[in-house]
């Protein structure tokens, strides 16, 4: 056999739904190895023309033929997770099934039961205020943390195959329960992403917005950046995470009131000594 034609035949075929920063960078990524060949779904139209012009993938596929795949990845919206979980078709029966989304726990306790030893429940904790194919990049999971999680309800193939692409992308692979994915989770990633809104909110309120803007230098555009991210994408992680997000909010409202207290009482070595204490967090991280 032509030597060219057998390494296609033994090529893997990887398929990705949702071709924005997420699956985009996916798939420029494992286009660096020769054992996988990419096909890329988007319900997008403009964003499946951009993947193919951006050769985020090798080839655009419709939805019905997507699950043909030897490894699907989901890299949407949460919500959307859970909703080609219960409706893809034509799936084969050892397919290793990957969700890219950044809640767990109502996934994973979505699932169909056919297809849960297919399933392994994955956060890349990467990303991006930006969002669609233009945004992709292929070195975007390098050398950052993905969690798997509840990886014991996983079949040993799905396993090992979600274990050697993480490792291919050089990711550091963290294993919790999706509980705690969860709660976790609401405090280094879904709270600061609402502090960001509500910061870019309470400044866009201003009458003189404008001329506080011009003022903005590294510390505001750091606390705002992520108020760009997609507020759908967002608004479905909150209402995901809805609980453990509440008892985020209430703890830091709780901490900033202290915060405004002392400044409201001019008690200024207190308020130095506080803020002494948040220091700390950077001698852990």
């Amino acid at each position: 056999m032509n030597k060219k034609l057998y390494n296609i035949e033994m090529k893997k075929k990887i398929g990705i739904i949702g071709l924005g920063l997420i699956g985009g960078s996916l798939g420029l990524a494992l286009k660096e190895s020769e054992k996988y060949e990419i096909h890329g779904y988007d319900r997008n139209v403009k964003h499946r023309k951009e993947a193919q012009a951006l050769g985020l993938v090798d080839k655009i596929v419709e939805f019905e033929e997507i699950g043909k795949v030897d490894i699907l990845f989901l890299s949407i919206p949460v919500e959307g997770i859970i909703s080609v979980m219960n409706s893809i078709q034509n799936l084969k029966d050892d397919i290793t099934i990957i969700d890219m989304g950044s809640t767990k726990q109502k996934i994973v306790e979505s699932i169909p039961k056919h297809l849960r030893k297919n399933f392994v429940a994955s956060h890349p904790m990467a990303g991006t205020e930006k969002t669609g194919p233009t945004a992709g990049f292929k070195t975007l999971y390098k050398n950052r943390v993905v969690v798997l999680c509840d990886l014991e309800e996983s079949g040993e193939k799905q396993k090992k195959e979600s274990e050697d692409i993480f490792k291919f992308l050089e990711m550091n692979i963290l294993y919790m329960d999706s509980v705690e994915h969860d709660m976790h989770t609401a405090w280094i990633s879904h709270l600061p992403h609402l502090i960001s809104f509500s910061l870019a909110n309470s400044v866009m309120a201003q009458e003189k917005r404008a001329d506080i803007l011009n003022l903005s230098a590294g510390g505001f555009r750091d606390m705002s950046r992520l108020a760009k991210s997609s507020p759908k994408m967002w608004r479905d992680i909150s209402q995901q995470n809805r609980d453990n997000l509440l008892n985020s909010i209430n703890h830091f409202q709780d901490e900033l009131s202290k915060f405004k207290m002392m400044i409201e009482n001019q008690e200024w070595n207190q308020l130095e000594e506080k803020m002494k204490e948040a220091n700390r967090l950077h001698e852990i991280l």
